[in-house]
């Protein structure tokens, strides 16, 4: 039978515990049943109270046993359709369930692929479990809420149903487009903090020993980068490359093991396909001295959000003053530097005064407040 509606979760909880009690005994009874209550714990009533009490066991219990062994660093993915006679339960949705370690931006991204393999989710629960685990990665079982368990692992268990797929190419698909993604979450996240301090030695070199560039101009940029780290960009990649000329035509090839993040890389030289994409018209723009290069990326973010990439490209300058280099930054601004005025971001509030002083309107005119509507928004 289907649950019933129950005013809370604990009211579709406890049936299952119960069905835990009948049917295990012993420790793993109790690791079951600790796991249960923090696997539903977060989720909807509304959105369990169609399904039947003993799926809703099969279903944790699956995801128990597959989440029993895992080495740290290691993610785990299932995508499958249960079956009461192979796997203790059933589903009208094809079951996606992950177990990995516990990191920012995880749920988006995950749903974001999902989302570009042309699925509906329909169900996501995901719990953020401390698990006890032994020398092999065996998981011993949860760590209750608000106790102490230094030697516990943070991990997250996601059960996530999706339109049903009968073809098993679709279902492999799936499961490569997931690893892809976690395997972006991770790079960007165990790189963030080296991105940042890539960002603070830029700010000490240009503090230190500036380019011969206008001095107000490195100000300005200094401003721009210093804001940029206060939470109002997330880094994702950082990459160096060289300008270098081929053939008679700029290029910029990466240095060797400067990538980070979504821009990691392992060989140096290769040359940058957006750059040699461009007209070289454009290419040329390259060497002009002019110290950042703010625009939008040509790809999407596989993480966090699925917006055009933003780069920010920082130029390298010789002791003459040529450009020989670049370091770029991409990621994608946060809300809250999307919830700022223009006014007061360094770049942007200094070209707002300028079309203000340019516009001839008086501050507090109809048309000098359409204006400076039209800006901020």
């Amino acid at each position: 039978m289907p649950t019933s509606p129950a005013a809370n979760i604990d009211d579709i909880i406890e049936p299952i515990v119960s069905i835990v009690g009948d049917k295990l005994r012993g420790e793993e009874q109790a690791a079951v049943e600790k796991f249960v209550r923090q696997y539903y714990a977060g989720t909807a009533p509304e959105d369990l109270a169609d399904s039947e009490v003993m799926d809703l066991y099969g279903a944790a219990l699956a995801h128990w046993s597959f989440a029993r062994q895992r080495m740290p660093g290691e993610p785990k993915i299932r995508v499958y359709n249960p079956q009461v006679e192979e796997h203790g339960w059933q589903s009208t949705h094809t079951i996606v369930e992950i177990v990995t370690d516990d990191m920012p931006f995880l749920v988006d991204s995950v749903r974001m692929a999902l989302n570009r393999q042309g699925l509906t989710v329909h169900l996501l629960i995901h719990p953020v479990m401390r698990l006890r685990r032994d020398d092999s990665g065996r998981a011993i079982g949860p760590v209750p809420s608000g106790e102490a368990e230094p030697e516990a692992s943070t991990e997250a268990v996601m059960h996530i149903e999706v339109d049903r797929q009968t073809e098993k190419e679709l279902i492999e698909e799936t499961v490569v487009a997931i690893q892809s993604v976690l395997g972006d979450v991770r790079a960007a996240v165990s790189d963030w903090k080296a991105m940042r301090e890539k960002l603070a030695e830029i700010l000490d070199e240009l503090e230190n020993s500036p380019p011969r560039l206008d001095k107000d101009e490195i100000k300005e940029a200094r401003e721009f980068l210093e804001w940029l780290d206060g939470n109002h960009f997330t880094y994702l990649g950082y990459r160096e490359y060289e300008l270098d000329s081929r053939n008679g035509e700029d290029v910029l090839a990466t240095i060797p093991d400067s990538g980070l993040g979504l821009l990691r890389n392992s060989k140096g030289g290769k040359e940058s396909k957006s750059f040699s994409s461009l007209p070289p018209e454009v290419r040329r723009l390259a060497r002009e001295p002019k110290l950042l290069i703010i625009t939008k990326g040509n790809s999407r973010s596989s993480v966090h959000r699925p917006g055009y990439l933003d780069y920010i490209g920082v130029k390298r300058f010789n002791d003459k003053g040529e450009v020989v280099g670049e370091r770029r930054f991409i990621g994608l601004y946060t809300s809250a530097a999307y919830n700022r005025s223009p006014r007061e971001i360094p770049l942007l509030s200094d070209r707002v005064r300028r079309i203000i002083a340019r516009a001839g309107y008086p501050e507090n005119s109809h048309a000098g407040k359409a204006l400076m509507n039209i800006l901020e928004n």
